[in-house]
């Protein structure tokens, strides 16, 4: 089986600045409009517009505005970061830094059109939960939906890489979509593992963040593809002892202590 491809390291972003000022997201509009206020908060990615043309963002897809004057999320495929400035009604984004995973071709083309629609000056409105980032010449767009943090117990977690260390990848070219698993308040662990069902009991210690698969799962009995198998055969033994978890907002990260894990991300059951 080939090697998942490796995500690239982010270089490190600078903050664009505006002409004898400074700042970054939320901050220093002096006269005129108040900021938009975007610092701080994070946004399912809907849609993009391309020269006229509207495309429907794929699952995952998200954008994080940090209060340091910082952006950053996924488009459904690579994870990306870069600087921003808000003036009034305008946000400004210095060119993205994106990772270099492999992905699905239409995963590969949203983010072409994400990164073209997500650059430069962008006018913002913002209406209820939505926000609406243009181009002057509204040809090209951002449609953005607040996002809500969600629980770890109960939610519908979809995996959609693998961790080793520092670096990230994608899942197994052939692999399909099916793994996903979900947390009960019940203390039980159920989901795919990328071929059959699993089961197992979880224990869940929310201060220290860890989360103990407490026997080997039970599984059902399915054959499948060899890249689903190898799939499952990596989870498997993933979920079996102590794990870390990290929650950010609608993305999950497990490691155990050798760095090797996954990320999955909330979706409709």
């Amino acid at each position: 089986m080939p090697k998942p491809r490796a995500l690239a390291v982010l270089v490190p972003l600078l903050l664009l600045t505006a002409c004898g000022t400074e700042g970054g997201a939320g901050s220093g509009a002096g006269a005129g409009e108040p900021d938009l206020p975007v610092a701080g908060t994070h946004w399912t990615v809907d849609a993009v517009t391309v020269d006229g043309r509207r495309s429907a963002a794929p699952d995952g897809a998200h954008v994080d505005f940090e209060k340091d004057g910082l952006a950053q999320g996924s488009s459904g495929c690579n994870t990306f970061g870069a600087g921003v400035v808000v003036r009034g009604d305008t946000l400004t984004v210095a060119p993205v830094e994106v990772t270099a995973m492999g992905c699905a071709d239409d995963r590969k083309r949203f983010e072409a059109e994400f990164l073209k629609a997500f650059s430069g000056p962008l006018k913002g409105t913002m209406k209820g939960d939505d926000l609406r980032l243009a181009s002057s010449d509204g040809r090209n767009g951002v449609e953005l939906t607040a996002e809500e943090e969600v629980p770890l117990r109960g939610t519908a977690w979809k995996v959609d890489g693998l961790v080793s260390g520092d670096t990230a990848s994608s899942l197994p070219a052939g692999s399909g979509a099916k793994a996903r698993l979900v947390i009960g308040a019940d203390g039980r662990i159920t989901g795919n593992l990328g071929c059959n069902g699993f089961s197992a009991v979880a224990r869940v210690d929310e201060k220290a963040r860890t989360l103990t698969v407490e026997g080997p799962a039970a599984t059902t009995r399915m054959m499948c593809t060899s890249p689903q198998m190898r799939l499952e055969t990596k989870l498997y033994e993933l979920l079996d002892g102590p794990l870390g978890y990290r929650l950010n907002h609608r993305t999950l990260t497990l490691t155990d202590a050798s760095g090797e894990g996954l990320t999955a991300t909330a979706t409709a059951r």
